[in-house]
C-alpha cells in the first residue's frame, strides 16, 4: 500500500521583529490511507505548525509534502480541518453548517441535505439539524465540526486539539464514537493533542516531537485492540512509556537505571 500523505525533510521558520524561530527541523513522516496518527510533545514543539503546513495554511522553507503524489501548495478539498473551538458559523443552523463545504463544491441542494443528514446521524446528532449553534453543548458542537469535516469525503482530516476544552465524560463519549466512525472510513486522520492517554486511546501511531525546533523524536505503534478505553491498563502502560520519554528523553525501561547514574 502506498502512503497517502508524505512529508519529506520539512523545515519551517518564523521571523518577527528581528527574531528567527525555527519551528520545524527536517520533519519526515508517511501516513497510510485510513490511518490515525497522533502528534504529541511539549508546548511549542511545532505540532500545530506541522498541521498548518499539511493544511496548506503555512508555506515551508524547504522540504516537500504530497497527497497521493500531488504536491501540497495550499488549502484544498482533499484536506479538512477541525479546530479546537469548532469554528462553526453561528448564523447557520447545524444542517447548514455541515452543508457548507458541499455548497462550496457545487453539490446539489438535494444531495447536500441527504449527505449532511447522514453524517449528522453518524455523529449522534440526528434530530438536531435545525438547531442553532448556541443551543448546543460543547461536545455537540465538536460533533458538528467533525461531521462538517467528513461530509466532503476528504483524503485527510486534520484535528487540532478538538477535545481539549471538553469535560472528561464528554471526551470519553467522543473517544468511543470517533473510534467507531473512523474505523468505518478510509479517511486518514492527523490529530494534535497534549493528552498522551487520548493519543494512545485513539491512534494507530503516536508521533512524539521534540522541543523547539520540532523534530520527530520517536514513533510508537499502538497495537492495542479496539475499541479502547482511556483507563484500559494497556493504554495506561503505553501512555506512561511515551510520557516518560517525553519528560526524560529515554524509554521507560531506562528510567529507573538513569535515576541512579
Amino acid at each position: 500500500m502506498s502512503s497517502q500523505l508524505v512529508i519529506e525533510g520539512v523545515n519551517k521558520t518564523f521571523r518577527s521583529r528581528g527574531h528567527v524561530v525555527q519551528a520545524l527541523s527536517d520533519v519526515s513522516l508517511e501516513v497510510e490511507p485510513g490511518e490515525i496518527v497522533m502528534l504529541v510533545g511539549p508546548s511549542g514543539c511545532g505540532k500545530s505548525t506541522l498541521l498548518n503546513v499539511i493544511a496548506g495554511l503555512e508555506k515551508v522553507d524547504s522540504g516537500l509534502l504530497t497527497i497521493d503524489g500531488r504536491p501540497i501548495e495550499g488549502p484544498g478539498p482533499d484536506r479538512a480541518v477541525v479546530f479546537q473551538d469548532g469554528a462553526l458559523f453561528p448564523w447557520l443552523t447545524v444542517q447548514k453548517n455541515v452543508e457548507f463545504g458541499l455548497r462550496q463544491l457545487g453539490v446539489s441542494d438535494k444531495e447536500r441535505a441527504e449527505r449532511a443528514s447522514e453524517f449528522l446521524a453518524n455523529v449522534g446528532l440526528a434530530g438536531f439539524e435545525n438547531r442553532n449553534i448556541h443551543e448546543l453543548s460543547g461536545g455537540m458542537r465538536q460533533r458538528v465540526a467533525i461531521a462538517r469535516a467528513l461530509v466532503t469525503n476528504p483524503k485527510v482530516v486534520l484535528m487540532d486539539e478538538p477535545f481539549s476544552a471538553l469535560d472528561a465524560l464528554t471526551r470519553e463519549d467522543l473517544y468511543d464514537q470517533m473510534q467507531e466512525l473512523w474505523q468505518a472510513s478510509a479517511t486518514s486522520v492527523i490529530f494534535v493533542t497534549h493528552n498522551v492517554r487520548e493519543a494512545v486511546t485513539l491512534g494507530d501511531r503516536v508521533v512524539l516531537m521534540t522541543p523547539r525546533p520540532g523534530r520527530i523524536q520517536s514513533i510508537f505503534d499502538v497495537r492495542i485492540l479496539r475499541p479502547r478505553q482511556v483507563d484500559d491498563a494497556d493504554v495506561a502502560r503505553l501512555a506512561k512509556r511515551i510520557s516518560m520519554e517525553m519528560k526524560y528523553g529515554i524509554g521507560i525501561d531506562d528510567v529507573s537505571e538513569a535515576m541512579y547514574i
